[in-house]
């Protein structure tokens, strides 16, 4: 056991002449002061890094979530709004995108249609896909527009 000991590396501290570098010896001995505070850092830094990271990526899918219902829904009014859509088919188109694009970050989908005389509205909602554990984010997306009517050219108004 005392042969591990006298292998010892010596101090930095005490390598240093005090008489010719007075400051860089306090440096060493306030730096040996702080030992293991390190770790503490670490222990209260890096936890927070991984809740900023994984709040990062919940608001990135819960904006690519987003951007699929709008598109979805400008999709279903496009073919609801013809002068013979109806609201059926609208649902249909909507569900059609919905398939093409994946059901990747868009969770619970609904889809609502109307349509009357003179507007029709496509609403779709449903949550984004949880990144942070027990967060989920609604998501929903409206479009609406007037019913395209065709007129006659005699009949036009001026």
């Amino acid at each position: 056991m005392t042969v591990i000991a006298s292998l010892r590396l010596p101090d930095p501290v005490d390598l240093i002449p005090s008489r010719r570098f007075p400051e860089r010896r306090r440096l060493l001995e306030r730096a040996r002061d702080d030992c293991g505070a390190v770790t503490t850092e670490i222990v209260l830094v890096l936890p927070l890094l991984f809740t900023l990271v994984l709040v990062i990526g919940q608001v990135t899918v819960w904006a690519h979530a987003t951007h699929m219902a709008q598109a979805t829904a400008s999709h279903a009014l496009s073919a609801t709004r013809v002068e013979d859509g109806t609201a059926q088919s609208g649902r249909s188109d909507a569900q059609q995108v919905l398939d093409q694009l994946g059901h990747g970050p868009l969770r619970g989908a609904h889809i609502s249609v109307t349509r009357d005389v003179e507007s029709a509205s496509v609403r779709v909602e449903g949550t984004a896909t949880s990144v942070v554990p027990f967060l989920h984010l609604p998501v929903h997306a409206e479009a609406a527009g007037p019913v395209e009517k065709f007129h006659l050219a005699d009949q036009a108004a001026p």
